[in-house]
């Protein structure tokens, strides 16, 4: 008898990714109905800059050519959230910016006021997933998250070989 699962022809992990990703998009998609955070809830998204469809300006892919965090609390502007992608406002070294950001290009959303979390695995290739980062240098304060690892959701989609 083989302990080796078989290959499934249903890519179930691109599916729960897809319907992870979607809980972004619902969550933004409130926030920019009801015109701002409810609360202290404020949220930290990781994303890739170099991901298709992303459009960032070059001065920020230049200093994070890989994976970048911002920071939607204090100072944002202009949250537009559609079915595949959301765009916003946000000013960097007092320098307002418009980002545009597929969920599909996202790694990570966190809310530390509730410590909710989600990672994501990177849609570049497999066995690449959310890796360390430097910090959002968005302006406003930033709140440190509570690292106790409750209501954390993490999904690791490695098949056994």
């Amino acid at each position: 008898m083989s302990d080796m699962l078989p290959d499934s022809l249903i890519p179930y992990d691109e599916i729960v990714q897809e319907a992870l990703r979607a809980v972004v998009g619902r969550v933004l998609g409130t926030v920019a109905e009801s015109g701002g955070l409810p609360g202290d809830h404020h949220f930290y998204i990781t994303f890739k800059t170099q991901a298709p469809g992303v459009d960032i300006p070059a001065r920020l892919i230049e200093r994070f050519p890989d994976e970048m965090t911002i920071v939607l609390q204090n100072r944002f502007w202009d949250l537009a959230v559609d079915a595949q992608k959301f765009s916003v406002g946000l000013s960097f070294n007092q320098v307002p910016s418009k980002l545009v950001i597929p969920y599909s290009a996202i790694t990570g959303f966190h809310d530390p006021t509730v410590n909710f979390e989600l990672r994501f695995q990177a849609q570049e290739g497999p066995g690449d997933g959310p890796g360390g980062h430097d910090p959002a240098e968005n302006d406003g304060p930033v709140a440190a998250p509570v690292e106790d690892g409750s209501n954390v959701v993490a999904v690791d989609f490695k098949r056994k070989k």
